[in-house]
């Protein structure tokens, strides 16, 4: 049987058949956000600007590898950036979590370590992101916070918006969970600050991954050409949103892939990567982090960088600049 989210990218039977429910879910999320509108909820006051990156639809954007660009963006602009994320996976008895390049994602989730590790700026996570933006500013001297995910946070306020989407698969059938893909409905875009695609024609605000170089998961000073193994069989791994991307790009590369997947943000052990050969084993950058201590030999992740057209960088760069004027 089809896992339900591969309906939600065309019209048919069974998501119609779900449709009814979706509807109950846009009221539900409406009613939510209207309620915070009037007040009713209340959201507290946050001392320096909040930029939330985030998407409103399930499964992978590479809003990770946007909000990684973004923050270093903002530290070339001289801000100090914090960073907030709700820290999916992780089984920490307790929240906030600090999070640092050495913590274990088992904890506080695969991708704040990931985003750790890349920005070197102090990150926290927990569910409830106003808790974790007191926790960061009462540690660290930062001056700008972006979010890892949150528009549909609607307790935590926020002074910019951006929504991810991704240019190969857009907003598939436009239906809201559980018949489609949706968090918000489609309306919802119109009120954010940026839509930026990953992806995509030049008459969007977009970006692009860039990727030729694999790197040893156990020591990120052995590297390897993607280039270099065209034409030869590789075990490919991916617990993420979107599998299909990194697999599609390894065959891109000429690779005899196979294909091993997992669910996102997937705890891995050591006997789910022992496949009895010799073969190299590829993965992306989220699983890595949950798989460095495997010591495996032979495996390698992918790292992967989000480069900002010139429209996007502009339009960034005069939405931060209101955000400073006030």
């Amino acid at each position: 049987m089809k896992r339900l989210d591969e309906y939600w990218y065309n019209q048919n039977p069974v998501a119609w058949i779900l449709w009814p429910l979706s509807l109950i879910f846009c009221l539900i999320v409406s009613l939510r956000k209207f309620f915070y509108q009037i007040n009713l909820f209340k959201t507290p006051a946050i001392s320096v600007p909040v930029i939330i990156v985030g998407n409103i639809s399930v499964g992978g954007t590479g809003k990770t590898p946007l909000l990684i660009s973004l923050c270093k963006h903002l530290q070339a602009l001289g801000f100090r950036p914090g960073i907030i994320s709700r820290g999916y996976g992780g089984q920490a008895a307790s929240w906030p979590q600090i999070v640092t390049s050495d913590s274990q994602p088992l904890l506080v989730g695969d991708e704040p370590v990931l985003i750790s590790r890349r920005t070197d700026c102090p990150v926290v996570v927990g569910p409830d992101r106003v808790s974790d933006i007191e926790q960061l500013l009462a540690r660290d001297n930062c001056n700008i916070i972006l979010s890892d995910d949150g528009l549909q946070h609607y307790r935590l306020d926020r002074d910019l918006e951006i929504a991810v989407i991704d240019a190969a698969r857009l907003t598939g059938n436009g239906f809201c969970l559980p018949a489609g893909p949706l968090r918000e409905p489609l309306r919802r875009l119109k009120t954010v600050d940026m839509v930026v695609y990953n992806g995509g024609n030049s008459q969007a605000l977009t970006f692009s991954l860039e990727h030729d170089q694999l790197l040893s998961v156990s020591n990120d000073n052995e590297s390897l050409l993607l280039e270099s193994l065209r034409d030869k069989s590789v075990h490919a791994i991916a617990g993420i949103g979107h599998p299909e991307r990194f697999f599609n790009l390894l065959t891109s590369y000429g690779l005899d892939i196979i294909k091993h997947r997992f669910p996102d943000h997937y705890s891995y052990t050591i006997e789910d990567l022992s496949f009895n050969d010799e073969l190299p084993i590829l993965m992306t950058e989220k699983d890595a982090v949950k798989c460095k201590s495997f010591n495996i030999a032979n495996s390698w992740y992918l790292p992967v960088s989000a480069i900002l057209s010139e429209a996007t960088k502009n339009k960034f760069n005069q939405l931060i600049k209101q955000v400073k004027n006030g």
